[in-house]
């Protein structure tokens, strides 16, 4: 930000409803965290920042990544040009929920659908002892949860923590995000080793679903975190691309 701040670019980090000095969201209704209501969001926070602005650069990255995806689907007018970090653009599919589709590439071991799966210990823990992880039990020595949950959570709001984004956005199946984008992830990254995802990016899927896409860069010896490892030329491919524009 600072970077872009230097070069005359007004940059702003928002959080997310619900984090750091948010106010306003209803936090005892999950129901209101769903992609539409971020990228809703977003839409009042630029109207709010400068309503004489048509549209804006918008860099992101990981969830962050998939909500700037989802803001070009929904509301191309709004983004001059993307810079997309991480996580390449992903179809949705209203007949399988992220948490599924991970469970079918990995199995139940992977973070993501076992994180559901002890989500619901997590949440109602009490005991007051330290939260231990002993080597070689992992999440597996966290006790059961009770049978009946706290008063402050619902088995409703448990079902929310699972992705029900895929089945409100199924009007949106096969559709195209149709702005200028530059696309950076690391060459160790791990979303770019999902299986697929080399070919998606590289064999012409990606092009299709956006047909904008001005360039791919697969940053040599970065991980997952790119922007934290590689923060200078993560900077400059940012301002190169902003400049055409």
């Amino acid at each position: 930000m600072v970077y872009l701040a230097e070069r005359g670019y007004r940059a702003v980090e928002p959080d997310l409803r619900g984090y750091g000095d948010t106010t306003g969201a209803p936090l005892n209704e999950p129901s209101k965290f769903s992609i539409f209501h971020l990228v809703g969001d977003l839409v009042a926070l630029l109207e709010a920042i400068d309503p004489n602005e048509d549209n804006v650069f918008v860099v992101a990255h990981d969830w962050g990544a998939i909500i700037a995806w989802h803001l070009c689907l929904f509301r191309p007018d709004k983004v001059k040009a993307l810079v997309n970090l991480s996580v390449h653009f992903f179809q949705g599919n209203p007949h399988m929920n992220l948490v599924e589709g991970f469970k079918a590439l990995y199995g139940e071991d992977h973070y993501i659908p076992r994180f559901q799966a002890v989500l619901k210990q997590v949440l109602t823990y009490r005991d007051p002892a330290p939260f231990y992880f002993p080597k070689g039990k992992g999440l597996d020595a966290i006790p059961d949860a009770p049978a009946a949950l706290s008063s402050w959570l619902s088995e409703e709001e448990l079902d929310y923590c699972a992705n029900k984004d895929s089945e409100l956005t199924a009007p949106w199946t096969g559709a195209q995000a149709k702005v200028p984008t530059k696309f950076i992830v690391g060459e160790f990254d791990l979303v770019y080793h999902i299986p697929g995802a080399k070919e998606y990016i590289h064999n012409g899927g990606f092009k299709k679903d956006v047909p904008l896409l001005e360039e791919v860069v697969v940053v040599e010896c970065a991980a997952h975190f790119v922007n934290q490892e590689k923060p200078d030329e993560i900077n400059k491919h940012i301002y190169d691309f902003i400049q055409k524009f």
